[in-house]
């Protein structure tokens, strides 16, 4: 299946240059002279090495045939994290490798799209949003309020997500899985 490069989202599994790629991050790039591009991180998950490529806009890219299935993550422990099939209730144990850069939107007793290559598990798709508890926030400034002034927060999954200074510990919000910002309060 084709998709635009426009179309590239973090856990997208790609067919590229003989392997198969699992995109870690993509930044979209208008630069003043010449056409907008979209650089992606990818990581090969046969050898585990990693490529900054650069796609065109006008390129399309062949996106693996996986076979998505959906699956409960249940909790992690020194083994890897472990999801139950919602149709046969095994359970499948995923490393963190294979989950770079996404453990921090898992919470317990969610659903998570987990993709199948010939079977093997290869990665997740994480919904767009989560919404995650805030565990630590930087107190408050008085005055910075209309400002547009932003502070670190720790979430309940141990991730740190810049939030408007109004956010205070205890209260959930709207994560963006794609790149990690604030959307709202949930």
């Amino acid at each position: 299946m084709k998709i635009s490069a426009f179309d590239i989202r973090p856990g997208n599994i790609l067919e590229y240059e003989k392997g198969l790629w699992r995109v870690l991050k993509t930044d979209f790039v208008k630069p003043g002279k010449g056409g907008a591009f979209v650089q992606v991180e990818m990581k090969n998950i046969e050898t585990g090495t990693k490529s900054n490529t650069r796609f065109r806009s006008g390129e399309t890219m062949e996106k693996a045939v996986v076979e998505p299935r959906t699956m409960q993550y249940l909790y992690a422990d020194a083994t890897g994290y472990i999801f139950m099939d919602n149709e046969n209730f095994e359970q499948l144990i995923l490393s963190e490798d294979l989950l770079e850069g996404q453990t921090g939107y898992l919470l317990p007793n969610t659903e998570i799209q987990v993709n199948l290559h010939n079977e093997r598990p290869i990665g997740v798709e994480l919904p767009p949003v989560v919404i995650l508890e805030v565990r630590e926030a930087e107190p408050s400034i008085k005055g910075q309020t209309a400002t547009g002034s932003y502070k670190s927060a720790q979430m309940e999954t141990g991730i740190t997500v810049m939030v408007p200074q109004f956010v205070n510990a205890g209260e959930k919000i709207r994560v963006n899985t794609v790149d990690g910002s604030y959307i709202d309060r949930a």
